[in-house]
């Protein structure tokens, strides 16, 4: 059975798909951009801020789902310059502990908004005995 995530902390779809969708205990997350929830406008700044608004907003649709960060196996990085990996390196760094997700990163000639920056993640959670 699947069910939608949604949540008013983090930004809302900006097309025909639900932020995330559980399956089971698995938790598929649609890619994030780096949109302030409360304008939906992309926040201004660096590589490094874009990043970070990505985390947090990826954050808060897991917290939506009664996950969080620690249970992320799986992100997919979309960068519009892949010389932008370290800002994604140091924002994992932060974001996350070992054992990281696995990852693959992209590069893509546009993403939506005109962003510099899209992460997907897959999460699952941990089932209460």
């Amino acid at each position: 059975m699947r069910k939608m995530i949604t949540t008013e902390k983090a930004p809302s779809a900006i097309g025909n798909y639900s932020p995330a969708v559980a399956a089971g205990n698995t938790l598929y997350l649609s890619g994030q951009i780096p949109l302030d929830p409360n304008t939906m406008m992309l926040v201004e700044g660096d590589i490094q801020r874009h990043v970070d608004q990505v985390f947090e907003n990826i954050k808060m649709v897991l917290e939506a789902a009664n996950s969080n960060l620690d249970e992320v196996v799986k992100l997919t990085v979309y960068l519009t310059n892949l010389a932008d990996i370290a800002a994604v390196n140091d924002g994992i760094a932060r974001y996350f502990k070992s054992p990281f997700p696995a990852r693959t990163t992209i590069q893509v000639a546009a993403l939506p908004k005109a962003s510099t920056v899209e992460i997907e993640a897959i999460a699952v959670r941990e089932m209460s005995s």
